[in-house]
């Protein structure tokens, strides 16, 4: 294991990182699944209000450097295009 006092201080702080990470990142796949699946019950209205959180989770992921900018572009992309095609 870690023989300096730094290095078991970065194995703490990093235990703690992976936490609020895997917290943040399982916040965030769920956001994602509600919104898919009201868009497969074809449901407008819940899609619509469901879309504008899921946009700031993974707006906030990428702040959090949970996932890359370019990744939550394409996410937001084709969920908005998906919930616009409903209506």
């Amino acid at each position: 294991m870690a023989n300096h006092k730094s290095a078991e201080k970065r194995i703490r702080q990093n235990e703690k990182r992976k936490g609020i990470n895997r917290a943040n990142r399982s916040k965030l796949r769920t956001q994602i699944k509600k919104l898919r699946t009201s868009l497969t019950a074809q449901d407008k209205a819940a899609s619509g209000e469901i879309l504008a959180p899921t946009v700031s989770l993974i707006d906030k992921a990428v702040n959090k450097g949970i996932i890359h900018k370019n990744t939550a572009a394409r996410h937001k992309s084709r969920l908005t295009k998906h919930v616009n095609a409903l209506a």
